[in-house]
């Protein structure tokens, strides 16, 4: 038991497996002087699920710490940027019905809420447009940075919209040339057990044992370690995320010119809901749905119907379908195994969730990892303790999305209201959140994966009622947020008129490249 973690072995590729290499590789050399060794085994016969193309700002600095330029990650990954979320129909259904969810805090927010100054006088105008110049950038397909400014900085806070597979490749390529990940390209065969029932070693079919001291299960939704190996329970929550289908397709540009959207369109349809990403060479659209509403052909003619407002040849496309539900594991570290990516669980595309629970919790395994094996049951308590807590409030952060619809037009938005496909815990904040507007002291951790700011956006953009405070607000405290409102419709002016947009600083980008941090 004494035993120290040296070899860690990484089974599965992919976005998840290659994200986790990268960012164990780079913080233990970084921190530790030598004898370690990260193994990534990955089957030559099982394609990428590939799911989301979307991340979280958090990848720019897993990047970075990787020692990646971003100039090379945005040219060979078909990268463009993402400024948050646009959310059409998901209220009223109606044609002029949408609201931002922008990756920008409002303004002041570290020092001052907006939000209650807002909600007593908000002017006519939405809540994310009154609080953040992002709504403004987007509506123009503006981009979030100038050609001066450095790698990985930002004038608007970004994200990226880049292509799964391709990424996988280069992250896979920098891991393995840079940072000194081992690569087994092969089949696991057998799983062999430890007399204290870890896991010992792989049999893999190049007929060589893979022997280690930490496993990562990256397998996808087979879960091969962690799922079928140790057979840790799978909880749905199907009961209260309703989508388990997704029809995915990569629709090609009308031509080399064409508009790259600033943010990830999401258009809510009868039983689901349509993503659309722009890259710089071609967009990612996709139809997420619950097979219990829609069947997988009305499904289809839905996606079609969206497709040919924008593609005349729709029809012609390679579309894929990817079953899923909705859910994860019991617990995600059991012995000396942990499952990171949809191994752990999977809850469905919407807010990208899924890139940043794989970046979040290789680097909680970097940061934490225990030096021996005595010490792994406690590392494995904290892992399951924190990541349970993240699991759920990101099933809240998503049902919200739903549970506000004022939609009548299908059961499936109807059934999103009904309170008993909602949680306790949420139902508890929407009733404090009727009184007083969402602040992070309503959280229970520090570091929450959506922080208050996120529920102010999708809250007020659903046109959620917080009343007035009785008590009203001092002249002080309206005065600052005056302030703060003009800095806000300041910063709109400034950066309307100056950044470029996407498409323009992509080419230049390709042409120049960025400044070098």
């Amino acid at each position: 038991m004494t035993k120290h973690i040296k070899n860690i072995v990484i089974v599965g590729g992919g976005t998840a497996g290659w994200v986790t290499a990268g960012i164990l590789a780079s913080t233990l050399k970084k921190e530790v002087d030598s004898g370690f060794s990260i193994t990534l085994i990955e089957s030559p016969d099982i394609p990428i699920v590939g799911v989301g193309e979307g991340t979280w700002p958090t990848m720019r600095n897993t990047l970075k710490n990787m020692g990646i330029r971003e100039t090379d990650f945005i040219k060979e990954c078909n990268v463009s940027f993402k400024q948050g979320a646009k959310f059409s129909q998901w209220v009223t259904g109606g044609e002029d019905d949408f609201y931002y969810h922008p990756l920008v805090l409002p303004q002041g927010y570290d020092s001052i809420n907006l939000a209650k100054h807002w909600v007593n006088h908000n002017g006519g105008q939405s809540f994310s447009n009154a609080v953040c110049c992002q709504e403004a950038i987007c509506e123009l397909g503006l981009a979030p940075k100038h050609m001066i400014t450095a790698e990985y900085a930002a004038v608007a806070n970004y994200a990226y919209h880049l292509d799964a597979g391709v990424f996988s490749e280069f992250l896979k390529k920098h891991c393995t040339k840079t940072l000194g990940v081992n690569y087994v390209s092969a089949n696991v065969v057998k799983v062999n057990s430890a007399s204290n029932g870890d896991i010992s070693s792989l049999n893999t079919s190049l007929n060589t044992e893979l022997f280690g001291d930490l496993f990562i299960d990256c397998t996808g939704f087979k879960s091969l370690l962690l799922g079928e190996h140790f057979n840790v329970p799978f909880i749905s929550c199907s009961d209260t995320l309703f989508a388990d289908r997704a029809l995915a397709v990569q629709v090609p540009y009308e031509n080399e010119n064409s508009l790259i959207v600033s943010h990830t369109l999401s258009t809510a349809q009868s039983a689901g809901w349509i993503w659309d990403i722009g890259l710089s060479t071609r967009r990612g659209v996709g139809h997420v749905y619950s097979s219990r509403y829609i069947s997988d052909d009305q499904a289809h003619q839905e996606l079609l119907n969206y497709l040919k407002r924008s593609t005349v040849e729709a029809e012609n496309l390679s579309f894929r379908k990817i079953a899923f539900n909705p859910g994860h594991r019991e617990k995600f570290w059991e012995k000396n195994c942990v499952a990171i990516g949809l191994s752990a669980g999977f809850l469905e595309p919407l807010e990208a969730s899924a890139l940043l629970l794989v970046e979040i919790s290789a680097q909680m395994i970097a940061d934490k990892l225990p030096t021996n094996r005595t010490t792994m049951g406690i590392a494995a308590k904290r892992f399951n303790n924190t990541f349970s807590y993240r699991w759920e409030r990101i099933i809240d952060f998503l049902k919200l999305h739903y549970c506000l619809n004022k939609r009548t037009d299908s059961q499936f938005w109807v059934d999103h209201r009904n309170p008993n496909t909602i949680s306790d815990h949420l139902k508890e904040q929407l009733l404090l959140w009727q009184y007083q507007v969402p602040n992070d002291t309503d959280f229970e951790q520090l570091l929450e994966v959506f922080p208050a700011a996120s529920y102010q956006y999708v809250l007020y953009g659903m046109g959620f009622n917080t009343e007035p405070n009785s008590l009203g607000i001092s002249a002080q405290s309206q005065q600052v947020a005056a302030d703060h409102f003009q800095q806000v419709a300041t910063q709109k002016k400034e950066h309307t008129s100056t950044l470029k947009t996407n498409r323009e600083l992509l080419n230049k980008i390709y042409q120049y490249g960025l400044q070098r941090v």
